[in-house]
C-alpha cells in the first residue's frame, strides 16, 4: 500500500469533472495554437535583423518562455487532479465539503442569502458563484452544516455568517 505523504496531499489539484475539462482544453490550445503563433512570430522577428534591440523578438521570447511555463503548470495539474464530487446532497445535516453549493447570510451587515460553490483553488471565481476552499469563507464553513453560524477574518473585518442552506 503507498503511503500518502503530505507532499503528495499539497501536489494536488482539486477540481470538479469540468475544472479538469477546462485545464486540459488549456492545455490543449496553448500547445497546439498558441505556441505555433508564437514561433511564427519569433521567426518573423528574427528575419528583422539586430536582436538586441528587437522589440518584436524580445516579446515574443518573452510570451514563448510564459507560454512554456504555462504548459508545465496545466500538465503537473492534471498529473495531479483529484475529481471532486460536485453531486448533489439531499440528506439534512450533510457537513459542508469541496463540491458542496451553501447557501450563507452575512449577519454582520444584514445582507441578502447568497450561493456559493466550494471548489477548489483551481476553479475558483467569485463572479460565478464558486469561492476557493482556502478563501476566508471558505475555509470557515468547511465541516460545518445548515445552521451553522460562522466568523470570518477578512481584510474588512470579521463578519459573521448563517449557513442557511447545504446542497
Amino acid at each position: 500500500m503507498a503511503k500518502v505523504t503530505d507532499e503528495a496531499i499539497l501536489d494536488e489539484t482539486l477540481v470538479t469533472k469540468e475544472g479538469l475539462k477546462k485545464l486540459q482544453n488549456e492545455l490543449e490550445e496553448l500547445k497546439n495554437v498558441k505556441r505555433k503563433e508564437v514561433a511564427v512570430r519569433l521567426k518573423e522577428a528574427i528575419s528583422y535583423g539586430d536582436l538586441s534591440e528587437n522589440s518584436e523578438y524580445q516579446e515574443a521570447k518573452n510570451e514563448q518562455a510564459f507560454i512554456a511555463g504555462r504548459i508545465l503548470e496545466l500538465e503537473q495539474m492534471i498529473k495531479n487532479a483529484k475529481i471532486i464530487s460536485d453531486k448533489k446532497s439531499d440528506a439534512k445535516g450533510k457537513e459542508i465539503q469541496i463540491g458542496s453549493t451553501v447557501t450563507i447570510r452575512n449577519k454582520t451587515d444584514g445582507d441578502d442569502p447568497i450561493s456559493y460553490t466550494i471548489v477548489g483553488s483551481t476553479e475558483a471565481d467569485p463572479l460565478e458563484q464558486k469561492i476557493s476552499n482556502e478563501s476566508p469563507v471558505g475555509k470557515a464553513v468547511l465541516s460545518k452544516k445548515k445552521g451553522d453560524t460562522v466568523e470570518v477574518s477578512t481584510p474588512a473585518g470579521i463578519f459573521k455568517y448563517e449557513i442557511i442552506k447545504v446542497a
